[in-house]
């Protein structure tokens, strides 16, 4: 009786020990190897003993910053979303689970090496600290997270490749037991949105005044997707750049040596496959060859929030050895094959950020797992790269893979996946620049890109755009760049969309002389544009309006890429069909401001009125001109706007989010903006704080070494030790 109670006495006075066996005690003595400074921006600069050390204070600052954010990118990815945003998220969650199950990601998280446990580890802790020392904060769904959770979010990319799969098809099949038309399970785009997407510039020695390389790190993605941070460890993590809320990694960035910027591809790295599926022997079986093999059945019971309840459905789970089953067409289920390696894809999400040089970024993406990206790269050797994808399937080409194939032939299957050696590739080239915008690599570097002829069309099915055109006209006529030279240049105003198009809308004009009187103002605005836009601009005005117009005219043909399809708007359209257009733009502005002559910047507004993820905008409330444009005229500097439930001006919510401009050489240098600014919080001094610089093109340097960071602290302290 007496050893137990002092064996019981012994447990208490340790587990009360500062690095006992508690797991607060265990987050509170992580934190001890952690020191986060935060600039005169609120950019958290993160440094710890280990990488796991890093990781952990990197989730902590990001949960101070946006916690709202981290948690809803989580139960998104886990299939949890229906518990906070309702029954109608369910084919969402669904379409997660589908992908894999909870006990198959904790099961992958078991089989991963044991350092990347600890970072998923140190994930877990990071967050669970923070929601331990703000008691305050209550999480809508996930009151506790676990190392495993990263397996449902291994990527960086907004959705990743998941989001692919239209949750239309999903509850049709699952939700209403329907068949769909082939037409209709494509998603088609909205002429009407920002198109998604990025720019990534990279320029070599020769065309810079230091003769250092340069990269432009440009994505176009929804405004406060992600934060800017640095991540610092004793291991040789020294990493600076965008991260989505809730991962550990430096997604889109530098380090001392070289940096990588990542374009969302068109490259085929999902496919559609019809199976023929029967009830056989009381079992569902599908064929496959000379054979029949069992359909993998489950079920999930997925909760979902009404009212002020939760509520619960059950639906079933098929899968085939091509995929999950994600919906039916005609008499065939339809499984969808796609990249789904998390353990792998983490390792190089990861591992990509500690990279010195080139030959070490070649061996990283061998992994091939990088499916939904594009990647722009430069270093401080002086190389600069390309790679067009990452994760290829190989596929036999006798099939068209942009249609459903035929699942029953074992032909159509993948045949693994194409080397690193095979994909298309640009180190080098002897122009000294390389740029993608979304667009074909054909156009990548000018005279010296690779050849449509020597690939596969499945490897690069992606067309021209304007942004493309736009960035070769520039690159190709810069020399002696410095860093704010190169903010310039991806700032250019011109807009490539409408060469074809005024010029039309001219002619029209002259060959109609009673308009040309009636709108004699209007005509001689657009005939002397020079096709710029600027928050001056009347003519950027009308030009916008104009070509809304015609998207929602009925005018646009269905043939031809999206370039020709706008031009045609110039170049084919009968004159009596432009100049009505123009009409109905003119009196739409006239209708919403009382005027037709309204400068852009009137129309064209920054406003951040909150931290919540739905955006909601306020014409009575103040905010920002702005002179950039959208992405679909061509610009290069991309802001999306669009008007709110009872605006009539229109409010930026995508386009240029985090931007940076990166020099390496002996030291790397840097400038950056982030729209709005680092915090989620209004009430914090860098919620707004960077949204005026945003909209002048005035960028801030950034802080790359500890002196400087020291330099402009603003705040330093550890995880758990902040004054408030």
């Amino acid at each position: 009786m007496k050893h137990l109670f002092y064996t019981l006495l012994l447990l208490s006075i340790v587990a009360c020990q500062p690095g006992g066996n508690t797991e607060v005690d265990r987050w509170k003595a992580q934190a001890e190897n952690v020191t986060i400074i935060r600039d005169d921006f609120g950019v958290p600069h993160i440094y710890g003993k280990t990488d796991a050390d890093a990781v952990f204070g990197m989730l902590y600052a990001q949960c101070e910053d946006d916690f709202p954010r981290v948690e809803r990118n989580y139960y998104w990815a886990l299939g949890r979303l229906a518990e906070a945003e309702g029954e109608e998220a369910l084919f969402s969650d669904l379409r997660a689970r589908l992908y894999m199950t909870i006990d198959e990601a904790k099961e992958a998280y078991k089989e991963a090496p044991d350092w990347l446990k600890e970072l998923c580890q140190a994930y877990a802790d990071g967050v669970n600290y923070y929601l331990h020392t703000h008691p305050e904060v209550q999480p809508k769904v996930l009151t506790h997270f676990e190392p495993w959770f990263p397996l449902f979010f291994f990527e960086g990319s907004i959705g990743g490749d998941i989001e692919s799969v239209s949750t239309r098809r999903i509850e049709a099949f699952y939700g209403k037991n329907e068949a769909m038309a082939f037409a209709d399970f494509q998603e088609q785009e909205d002429v009407f949105e920002e198109p998604k997407g990025s720019n990534g510039f990279a320029i070599a020695g020769e065309h810079t005044a230091s003769g250092n390389a340069m990269l432009v790190i440009n994505p176009h993605t929804s405004f406060y997707f992600r934060g800017e941070s640095q991540v610092v460890s004793e291991e040789g993590l020294n990493a600076y750049g965008a991260t989505t809320w809730g991962q550990f990694f430096i997604y889109q960035g530098f380090n001392e040596k070289n940096g990588w910027m990542h374009t969302s591809t068109r490259v085929d790295f999902k496919d559609d496959f019809l199976e023929t599926v029967e009830e056989r022997d009381g079992k569902l079986q599908y064929k496959y060859g000379e054979e029949w093999r069992d359909v993998w059945t489950s079920e999930v019971t997925l909760k979902y929030k009404d009212g002020d309840q939760m509520k619960e459905k059950t639906f079933p789970m098929y899968r085939t050895h091509h995929g999950p089953i994600t919906g039916k067409i005609g008499d065939q289920w339809v499984s969808t094959a796609l990249n789904w390696e998390p353990v792998d894809a983490l390792i190089q999400s990861f591992q990509r950020t500690k990279t010195s040089n080139h030959n070490e970024f070649w061996d990283m993406m061998k992994i091939r797992r990088n499916s939904s990206n594009n990647t722009v790269y430069a270093d401080a050797d002086g190389t600069i790269a390309y790679y067009h994808g990452d994760f290829i399937p190989k596929r036999d080409p006798q099939f068209d893979y942009s249609r459903p194939v035929d699942g029953s032939n074992p032909a159509t299957d993948w045949q693994g996946m194409h080397e690193l050696e095979d994909i298309i590739t640009i180190v080098n080239p002897e122009n000294g620049w390389i740029q993608n915008c979304n667009s074909t690599p054909f156009t990548a570097a000018a005279e010296f890109s690779p050849k449509a002829e020597d690939y596969p069309f499945y490897m690069a099915p992606d067309e021209e755009n304007f942004r493309g055109v736009h960035a070769v006209k520039v690159l190709s006529q810069m020399e002696d760049m410095t860093i704010d030279d190169v903010i310039t240049l991806a700032h250019d105003p011109y807009l490539p969309a409408f060469e074809q198009v005024v010029p039309g809308l001219i002619q029209a004009f002259d060959r109609n002389p009673a308009k040309k009187r009636e709108w004699k103002k209007a005509y001689d605005i657009m005939k002397s544009w020079d096709l710029t836009t600027s928050k001056e601009s009347v003519a950027m005005t009308l030009a916008h309006f104009y070509g809304i117009a015609y998207y929602g005219s009925g005018e646009v043909p269905r043939e031809g890429n999206g370039m020709e399809r706008f031009d045609y708007l110039g170049t084919g359209l009968a004159d009596a069909k432009k100049l009505a257009i123009f009409e109905t733009a003119l009196k739409q502005i006239e209708a919403d401001f009382g005027t037709w002559e309204l400068p852009w910047g009137e129309y064209n507004r920054f406003q951040r009125l909150s931290g919540d993820m739905d955006l909601q905008y306020d014409d009575d409330q103040p905010s920002i001109a702005v002179g950039m444009t959208t992405g679909r005229w061509g610009a290069l500097a991309a802001f999306g706007a669009r008007a709110g439930k009872d605006t009539k001006k229109i409010y930026g919510y995508r386009g240029n989010s985090f931007v940076a401009m990166v020099e390496f050489g002996d030291k790397v240098k840097a400038k950056s903006m982030l729209a709005g600014g680092q915090s989620g919080d209004p009430d914090s001094p860098h919620f707004h704080d960077q949204a005026q610089r945003y909209a002048d093109i005035e960028f801030k340097d950034v802080p790359f070494y500890k002196a400087d960071v020291e330099a402009r602290a603003e705040e330093t302290y550890k995880p758990g030790q902040r004054q408030k």
